[in-house]
């Protein structure tokens, strides 16, 4: 399959669109702000914070994230369990609950939830046929991880998934908030993960290295509507550098093997939504550069480039492949947890674009 005929078109954001967002934000940095000089005193287990993100096809996206931290003992990072909700202007929405467990001495890993909502999407293109369309779709997926050390910094585990979302649901764990933009199918699967992280703090790193590999065997046996096998590949390491700031270089590949259009690879540098693109495989290399101005706030800067491809061939050319950039700042929220929020900008090819306010570095 030709990539360059599985694009869709995307809507550029309007000036309007970019005011009301600009309003929407002001008042959550003074909230964080003022958060800043009541945790100091004491830090509550409690986390209540606003997501928003905006790109050209999905309109702007308000959400929310309510979460209640743990730590099971002294050694281990504290375990985070929460739900969230979105709405667009889109009239979709998408609600779930989640959690992220440590214990043991951080010996057992596990993360999983569940998420329900529906999508609607307008496509100018869909998938490059020339032809618009309007798509509704209900999205329902559940997902667990779990890890367990076996010594010298190596984990490893097994991961199920259940959805009706074949792009990247596999990949559910670090982007459980995402909106899938291609209708989907029921898909079910099983996988094998093997992890080595020697990472200082597991939700903020300052120095260290993450290694992870693993594969979801989709099965018809295991109540999916198609049998097909998706592998993944991911490296990266954080290395300090000046007074407390942090670059960390992110290799990342996905790669299928007898899938549908439905569970090809899709681009996952930030500026580009879910779905817009498709191919067999998948491979980037992203940089995340992350400057301390404080104990709390910071700058961050990224860029990254992507390329989908049937081939690694494919990549000589330059219709397949994807550029990132972008930068924002970010808010040390919880500093016991790691816990981090980063509002960005980014800016991919063409008329790919995205703001977002949301939880979590990227990796």
């Amino acid at each position: 399959m030709n990539t360059s005929e599985s694009k869709i078109s995307s809507k550029l954001m309007s000036a309007k669109k970019n005011k009301i967002t600009l309003l929407l934000i002001a008042p959550f940095l003074c909230c964080m702000t003022a958060l800043a000089s009541t945790e100091e005193e004491k830090e509550s287990p409690w986390l209540v914070t606003p997501t928003i993100s905006s790109d050209p096809k999905l309109g702007t996206t308000l959400g929310g994230i309510a979460a209640y931290l743990h730590r099971f003992d002294e050694n281990s990072e504290q375990s985070m369990f929460g739900l969230f909700g979105t709405y667009s202007n889109t009239d979709s929405y998408v609600a779930g609950i989640f959690g992220e467990l440590y214990f043991d001495s951080n010996k057992h890993k596990v993360v999983g939830g569940i998420v329900g909502g529906k999508i609607r999407n307008d496509y100018d293109d869909f998938l490059g046929t020339g032809i618009p369309a309007k798509t509704e779709d209900d999205i329902e997926a559940a997902a667990i991880r779990y890890l367990h050390l076996i010594g010298s910094n190596w984990y490893i585990g097994a991961q199920y998934l259940s959805s009706n979302y074949a792009i990247g649901a596999d990949d559910i764990f670090s982007g459980i908030l995402e909106q899938i933009g291609l209708t989907g199918f029921d898909s079910a699967g099983l996988g094998l993960v093997a992890e080595y992280d020697t990472r200082d703090i597991h939700r903020n790193p300052t120095q260290g290295d993450r290694f992870r590999i693993h594969n979801i065997a989709y099965r018809e046996s295991l109540g999916g509507e198609e049998s097909f096998d998706v592998y993944r590949a991911d490296y990266t390491t954080y290395l300090p550098f000046g007074n407390h700031h942090v670059l960390a270089i992110d290799l990342d590949g996905r790669w299928t093997s007898d899938a549908p259009l439905a569970g090809y690879s899709s681009v996952l540098l930030r500026g580009y939504t879910r779905g817009n693109y498709l191919a067999e495989h998948y491979s980037h290399l992203d940089f995340d550069g992350r400057f301390a101005l404080n104990d709390r706030w910071g700058l961050t800067a990224f860029g990254g480039v992507g390329c989908l491809y049937a081939s690694l061939g494919d990549c000589d050319q330059n219709d397949n492949l994807y550029f990132s950039i972008g930068g924002g700042v970010s808010y040390l929220l919880k500093p016991e947890a790691g816990i981090v929020m980063r509002m960005e900008y980014a800016k991919g090819e063409a008329d790919n674009s995205a703001f977002y306010l949301r939880l979590g570095h990227p990796y």
